[in-house]
């Protein structure tokens, strides 16, 4: 039995769903939506639909549709989500879930009202790279785990920023090298580690014409109890790799895009996992196998057949978005935030 999926937005992230739904056993394309016809016309005629739409209402009128991905500007999510819910229709949700905490309730609020499904999108967590450190610190394997950092340190262009008027803009972007790319990092940084407590942060905006930060550094506590560090940046020309790491009192793991750049464990019998297709693609580019969104596309098609959540739900894609407004109010109180 196939899912009918829709996607509404189809510029640029929209290819990674297209392709995720194509390549997802369990899921079918029906509909593509875009307020720019010639984007929905060109996404429609790629995958073999005779008809597309302009208006996410018609659409969800005229089609039998199951779940939409929502794949437009960050800070129009919340409009979409909840025109779809009101429809009777599940939610996946391209990263971030929203710009703002009031948004993101709203979001959730209006699925729970109208019982959908919200799923959201965090491609990285899918990895077994880091699913296996994730089992590791949580058995003990690393034994009191005192550091863990993420290097995100990419390269965007005033070209990059240029593109889209709602690009590195408060209100629909939400923010900038951490809202945009560094989500990603953040939201595994937390996960593996079991939640962020508090965070002291610096974010300036050094080198492009932008509304937002193109650099941050950010001091950690983690529920644990262990420190760390954030860096993320998109003025590190070329683009670098994304690089975990994480230490321990029994061992010390770092990986990134391409591989395991440390593994060093006391107990030598604990196989070291697997990398590979790249967790989001060098510089925080695209996947070249597109795994993560195939994989979470499948597994939203099958929580809606086997009706059960979605791997990520809204509630858990909040909470990365959720550190990086305290990361924001960090930077622009000069204090330590700590999280709820």
């Amino acid at each position: 039995m196939k899912v009918r999926f829709a996607i509404i937005g189809c510029g640029r992230i929209s290819e990674n769903h297209l392709d995720g739904i194509k390549n997802a056993p369990h899921a079918e394309l029906v509909a593509v939506c875009d307020v720019i016809e010639e984007r929905a016309r060109a996404a429609a005629e790629k995958y073999g639909l005779d008809r597309w739409y302009t208006d996410i209402k018609t659409m969800l009128e005229c089609e039998k549709i199951d779940v939409c991905s929502i794949c437009t500007p960050s800070g129009m999510h919340c409009e979409c989500a909840c025109t779809v819910a009101d429809y009777g229709v599940n939610v996946l949700c391209e990263k971030p879930l929203e710009v703002t905490g009031e948004k993101m309730q709203k979001m959730i609020d209006c699925c729970k009202k109208n019982d959908v499904k919200l799923g959201a999108i965090f491609q990285r967590r899918t990895y077994d790279a880091a699913i296996k450190v994730k089992e590791l610190i949580e058995s003990g394997a690393l034994g009191r785990v005192t550091l863990a950092d993420a290097s995100l340190k990419y390269y965007r262009d005033q070209e990059y920023y240029d593109s889209g008027e709602w690009r590195a803009t408060w209100a629909l972007d939400g923010g900038g090298a951490l809202m945009n790319q560094g989500v990603h990092g953040i939201d595994m940084l937390s996960w593996i580690m079991g939640g962020i407590q508090s965070v002291y942060a610096k974010c300036d905006r050094l080198v492009w014409n932008i509304e937002v930060e193109d650099t941050a550094v950010v001091t950690v506590r983690f529920k644990n109890g262990a420190l760390g560090v954030i860096q993320g940046t998109t003025t590190a020309y070329p683009g670098h790799d994304t690089i975990m790491s994480f230490y321990g009192s029994e061992g010390a793991i770092s990986f990134g895009d391409d591989d395991i750049y440390t593994w060093a464990l006391k107990n030598r019998d604990i196989e070291k996992p697997r990398v590979f297709g790249s967790m989001g693609g060098k510089n925080c580019q695209y996947s070249s196998t597109n795994y993560g969104h195939i994989t979470q596309i499948e597994d939203m098609a099958l929580s809606v057949l086997d009706d059960r959540d979605p791997m990520i739900t809204g509630e858990d894609a909040k909470r990365s978005v959720d550190i990086i407004l305290a990361i924001y109010e960090s930077s622009k109180t000069g204090k330590e935030i700590v999280l709820g």
